[in-house]
């Protein structure tokens, strides 16, 4: 490992974290902002509940890196807040563990953990991609919204045996998982504006999905997989697609990886390193509805061009009744807009 920087990388000054949020994250999180002493309430708990005896467990079991203690990951972190303007340095704690993970906790003053496992696995530019993948999740507030995820799970347990009520929660944390797992596609984005390195971003996909053997894996023939993984089967394999994911809190790395090329497709990470991208200053002017629409849009753009085969034949069959396959897309979006302007009245009424 190098403790500098091997080359000079975009800053981008005042970036607001909406210039990464996926629109389905950013659309739950600007709701849940907008609820008056929502955050206040949900921090207040967990500061007095969990979040001083996380820290605790972590400062008595891990290793905090500064730098004394894993100066490479400690130049890594700095660079990464130097990059995305950051004003606050979340801790970072090293954790001895097989496992390759690293994640990001507390409410008031976020923190990173790295396990073991996943350093030994990734070179200096994956583990910098992992770090601002996990300081976008603490810029953005995301641990907020886990809390309230791991609230419900908790209420779940306690009443999902009602007959109604378990579907209905079940449901709603289905939900959050969805969130959840646009969460992460938000982070990777995070990632890939630290370490400006699209080849070391799909390395560490590859890796968290097999292993050590890179030399062995092709950049080219993994993304193909997500293609495949598309592609290929018929309903019932669009089903079984569905079951595999419900509750899984992360998308799965091959499709990270894909949904991550497609970022780069579009052309907005290219517009962001040309210096194209929303500021803070206007997080203020921020719209609910506009980033209702957003989701919709970003929604109805998957569905059209999905060849997924359970989507194939929802949009197969809406032509077959004579209507068109966006009509789907638009009526969800139209749903979302709907549900914009409501809440949108009813601040407005409560002011």
């Amino acid at each position: 490992m190098t403790t500098s920087p091997d080359r000079v990388r975009t800053r981008f000054p005042g970036i607001s974290t909406r210039a990464w949020e996926h629109p389905a994250d950013r659309t739950a999180l600007v709701t849940l902002r907008s609820l008056p002493g929502f955050d206040v309430v949900l921090r207040t708990l967990s500061s007095l509940l969990r979040e001083r005896q996380h820290r605790l467990l972590y400062l008595a079991t891990a290793v905090r890196v500064d730098e004394r203690q894993f100066r490479t990951l400690h130049h890594l972190r700095q660079d990464c807040m130097e990059i995305l303007d950051a004003h606050t340095t979340p801790e970072l704690f090293v954790l001895q563990s097989p496992q390759v993970n690293a994640f990001t906790i507390g409410m008031d003053q976020p923190f990173i953990v790295l396990t073991t496992g996943l350093i030994d696995l990734m070179d200096t530019e994956e583990l910098r991609f992992v770090i601002g993948h996990e300081l976008g999740h603490a810029l953005s507030g995301h641990a907020v919204y886990r809390t309230m995820l791991m609230h419900l799970l908790r209420i779940t347990a306690s009443v999902g045996w009602m007959p109604v009520g378990g579907w209905a929660l079940r449901a709603i944390v289905a939900a959050l998982m969805e969130w959840s797992r646009k969460s992460e596609l938000s982070g990777d984005r995070a990632g890939l504006l630290c370490g400006q390195d699209v080849d070391a971003s799909v390395r560490v996909h590859m890796k968290t999905a097999g292993g050590t053997w890179i030399k062995e894996m092709n950049h080219g023939a993994f993304l193909a997989q997500a293609d495949d993984y598309e592609r290929s089967g018929d309903l019932r394999d669009g089903v079984l697609k569905l079951l595999n994911l419900e509750l899984q809190s992360h998308p799965f790395s091959v499709l990270r990886a894909a949904e991550l090329r497609r970022w780069i497709q579009s052309g907005d990470y290219d517009r962001m390193v040309a210096g194209d991208y929303p500021r803070r200053e206007q997080d203020k002017n921020t719209r609910i509805g506009d980033e209702m629409r957003e989701a919709a849009r970003a929604y109805k753009a998957n569905f059209d061009q999905s060849e997924d085969p359970l989507i194939r034949t929802v949009r197969t069959l809406g032509r077959d009744v004579g209507s068109a396959a966006s009509t789907v897309a638009h009526e969800v979006g139209d749903t979302v807009s709907k549900l914009g302007k409501r809440f949108n009245d009813w601040r407005t009424g409560e002011n």
